[in-house]
């Protein structure tokens, strides 16, 4: 486990992050992995953490998400550390759990990271100051980071309004955890989110350095982010910073424009990783699932889930095999980035089933204004998929079905790869990518790659695979798009702005 002071990081340079290494041992042989994925694993450079099969949890409900969250928070002994796109406005018995923690527990620490767009739309509850009172009360311990995408900037800054400013980058990482367990999701803490939207949740206990690497990702990236500060603290704020009534947001680092981080995140990005690679060539536990950080920041030159999806399509592909592989692949935003879809209508000795939104299940489906265009947008998009996978001959191959359940919307997201059709999955990519053109090139993602070993202490993990997959497939049924309506104003608002989706 890294030493505390290396937790606690100074001003990020665009050189340099103050982390200690930690030192990561061998492990064993990778050959427990099952032969289908043991090239591709081996292959991977990214870090690496084993994890007991029995210390991992599938979730399938968003009550489940929402008790595990309280849970963890009233045991919390040391630190809660957040990550998400934003908090909701109704969201009092959240921020009460907190105020209840920070209050019976003089130690604890809590570190929570936003989009600062999505969290300061103007209204009386925005997260901003729903979380004010809270720093203002708590200075010393509430440390509370606003990351604003610097692919909004010039005039356009000045001219999008409020509502639109997203479309150009959103901080996306989810990440909920507390002392040495985490939860990682694709949800954000909203009441839809713990009520009638479905995602994915996969809650992980006993794990010192997966959560070590969770938090120094949290503060890596508040460096470079709006602090949030009451505006009595007397901390000056600098010319950066911006003022509410309410709150001070002020700037970490003067000398750079919060515009011009690009060099900053990138080199603060890309340490991160580097720190957390074994030192030493690592080898696979034989009983012990393996976990892959994916760090996915376009705008940041950082590609990692993109460069590891694409080295394990190319290498199912290319290996000869008795069995013939199924990926099932699912997004509640299914714009699929154009070279993930190359890679599903190009690899010919595999077959994709995907999930999609109906557009009833879109959480944009009944929105006001351009915004109520977006499931259509989202059903030309997938109209044009579908017309690729006809004209590659993939048909046969490649199934597309869409998500409805009444009264609930979609917003699941993943990869799961079997060896054939019936068997269990073999490894799952989970956390916040949509595998859209928006995670790929303008918001700010991680995920992560879970490698489960052929050991039969995995058995019990891969039926929860199984479940999960089986729970997400019940509510679909096959895409009945190709004879949707699609406005010519919704064919000429994605010409405009379809890297947005």
């Amino acid at each position: 486990m890294l030493s505390r002071s290396s937790r606690l990081f100074g001003r990020v340079s665009a050189t340099k992050l103050t982390i200690r290494a930690p030192i990561l041992r061998c492990i064993s042989s990778a050959s427990n992995l099952h032969p289908m994925i043991q090239g591709f694993a081996g292959r991977l450079h990214q870090p690496k953490f084993a994890v007991s099969p029995n210390e991992i949890r599938i979730l399938s409900k968003p009550i489940q998400f929402y008790s595990q969250i309280i849970d963890m928070i009233r045991r919390a002994q040391t630190r809660i550390f957040i990550s998400s796109l934003y908090l909701g406005s109704s969201e009092s018995e959240l921020v009460s759990a907190l105020r209840e923690a920070l209050s019976n527990k003089p130690e604890l620490q809590i570190h929570m990271l936003f989009d600062l767009n999505r969290s300061t739309r103007p209204g009386p509850h925005s997260t901003a100051k729903l979380l004010a009172p809270l720093a203002s009360q708590f200075p010393d311990r509430v440390h509370v980071s606003f990351f604003r995408s610097p692919s909004l900037r010039g005039i356009l800054a000045k001219l999008v309004p409020p509502r639109f400013n997203e479309g150009w980058g959103t901080w996306h990482a989810k990440i909920y955890g507390v002392d040495d367990e985490v939860m990682i999701s694709g949800a954000n803490l909203n009441k839809s989110y713990f009520t009638d939207r479905q995602d994915r949740y996969i809650h992980l206990t006993g794990q010192k350095l997966l959560s070590q690497y969770c938090f120094d990702f949290i503060k890596t990236v508040s460096a470079f982010s709006f602090q949030l500060q009451s505006p009595r603290s007397g901390i000056s704020t600098g010319p950066h910073s911006l003022r509410d009534p309410e709150y001070d947001l002020s700037w970490p680092i003067p000398e750079t424009h919060p515009h011009n981080i690009h060099a900053t995140a990138e080199a603060a990005l890309s340490s991160l990783q580097n720190v957390y690679r074994p030192t030493t060539p690592y080898h696979f536990d034989a009983q012990k699932v393996t976990l892959v950080p994916l760090i996915q920041a376009g705008q940041f030159n950082i590609r990692d889930e993109e460069t590891t999806l694409k080295m394990l399509f190319e290498h199912l592909d290319a290996e000869s095999k008795s069995t013939r592989p199924v990926i099932d692949l699912t997004s509640g935003y299914f714009g699929l980035y154009k070279e993930y879809q190359n890679l599903v209508l190009q690899s010919s000795n595999l077959d994709c089933r995907i999930v999609a939104s109906s557009p009833r299940a879109n959480g944009f489906y009944g929105s006001r204004g351009v915004s109520g265009r977006i499931p259509e947008g989202y059903t030309l998009l997938e109209q044009r998929f579908m017309a690729a996978v006809q004209r590659a001959g993939r048909q046969s191959a490649v199934q597309l079905n869409e998500w409805e359940r009444e009264g609930w919307t979609y917003h699941a997201k993943g990869i799961w790869l079997s060896e054939a059709a019936g068997h269990p999955p073999l490894l799952t990519l989970f956390g916040s990518t949509n595998l859209n053109s928006r995670s790929a090139h303008i918001d700010t993602e991680l995920s992560f790659l879970m490698l489960i070993p052929e050991h039969s202490a995995s058995d019990s993990l891969r039926r929860q695979l199984v479940d999960e997959v089986d729970n997400l497939r019940l509510h679909s049924s096959p895409w009945k798009g190709a004879t949707r309506r699609v406005r010519l104003g919704t064919k000429a608002l994605v010409s405009l702005v379809g890297g947005m989706l």
